[in-house]
């Protein structure tokens, strides 16, 4: 199912697991600023327009698991769906070097439509899929960038990120990763916690067992690299839901 907001992959499957993809798209819709950020198109092909091959691997990780999953339809510099409503960088003006030309005078009624028309709908949906689910657990699929500008190089493979307030599966997974060779950070290259995130949302307020998987984006770019990392990740995810007896 699409719609303007998100799109499902394989919704009615009966997995516990359920795939979110809350950067899957660079899209602007044509009723902001004409479908225009101001940016370059080369800015909008790079991570801080969404996360680059995320969504492929979502829905092979999703067809593996035979689970459902459901994958965002805009930009996250449109409006960011793994922040909350409130947070400071729900609509963000500069982003790793790149100044965002159509969100630097942006108000509130601007926000607020963005927040009406995308925001709540994707949120609405992952909550209706989450619920349907009476044990469900969310795998949330993101990828990072290699190097942000005037940083070092990040030399993870796969980063494990979990909150300290629900650490079930998280540490259990970073070492099951650990164990396959792969370098992995544990809540790098980002801190596994952010209130109103889409895991604080739909998995810890309901005590919903959950992990969030970070690819570093060089590794999945291709169909290949997505396939490829959809069969090693599959048979981890399910080894250590097994292991934990959640």
């Amino acid at each position: 199912m699409t719609q303007q907001a998100f799109r499902t992959h394989g919704e009615n499957r009966q997995s516990r697991w359920l795939i979110t993809c809350d950067h899957a798209s660079n899209h602007v819709p044509d009723w902001i600023n004409g479908g225009d950020l101001g940016i370059a198109a080369e800015d909008m092909a790079r991570h801080i327009a969404f996360d680059v091959g995320a969504a492929g691997l979502a829905e092979q990780l999703a067809d593996r698991l035979d689970a459902p999953a459901i994958l965002s339809q805009f930009s996250r510099l449109v409006i960011d769906p793994n922040r909350g409503e409130d947070d400071p960088t729900l609509l963000m003006r500069l982003y790793d070097g790149t100044v965002i030309p159509a969100n630097k005078h942006a108000g509130i009624a601007e926000r607020e439509e963005r927040l009406q028309r995308l925001h709540r709908p994707y949120h609405n949906a992952l909550e209706q899929l989450a619920g349907r689910h009476p044990a469900r657990c969310i795998c949330a699929v993101h990828s990072f960038t290699p190097q942000l500008r005037g940083r070092p190089p990040r030399p993870w493979q796969v980063g494990i990120l979990y909150s300290h307030r629900d650490a079930r599966l998280g540490p259990v997974l970073v070492q099951a990763c650990r164990d396959q060779g792969w370098v992995t950070g544990e809540n790098q290259p980002y801190s596994g916690h952010l209130d109103g995130d889409s895991i604080d949302r739909h998995a810890l307020r309901q005590g919903r067992p959950n992990v969030l998987i970070e690819v570093r984006n060089d590794l999945i770019a291709t169909p290949e690299g997505q396939a490829d990392w959809a069969a090693r990740l599959a048979p981890v995810l399910t080894q250590v839901l097994a292991a934990t007896n959640l």
